[in-house]
């Protein structure tokens, strides 16, 4: 059976704070996020953009999050003010908000795996 995997790359500059949390984490601060994201199915889609089934997932569809806050991303905002409540701003939170949102974007067949980098050093990965 066919498989693809499509691979994206962004990144993105929001400002947030840790909830309650006892050292500078806790207090306002940004970073510029790095995210990437990995779509893979056994079958190819159409999207929004093109009526055609030729793609796993449309980039612009998986860069959704690099978008201007005031369009319905995350660059540039206030994630403790733009993330449900639900969502606590800690990487691991923010790659499960990515991931959620991006997979009510993509075919249902579609698996995403979402990785978050707050410093070079450092990261997450989230994937069901």
């Amino acid at each position: 059976m066919p498989k693809w995997k499509v691979v994206t790359e962004f990144s993105f500059n929001s400002a947030h704070y840790i909830k309650d949390y006892d050292g500078p984490c806790g207090r306002m601060h940004g970073h510029n996020y790095q995210v990437r994201i990995e779509a893979i199915s056994t079958q190819l889609h159409s999207s929004q953009y093109c009526p055609h089934p030729v793609m796993v997932a449309d980039f612009r569809t998986l860069r959704w999050a690099k978008q201007d806050a005031t369009k319905g991303g995350l660059d540039h905002c206030i994630l403790n003010e733009v993330m449900p409540p639900e969502y606590e701003t800690t990487a691991e939170m923010i790659a499960k908000y990515i991931y959620d949102e991006t997979k009510k974007r993509v075919p249902p067949n579609v698996q995403l795996k979402i990785q978050v980098s707050e410093t070079p050093n450092s990261w997450v990965e989230y994937e069901e």
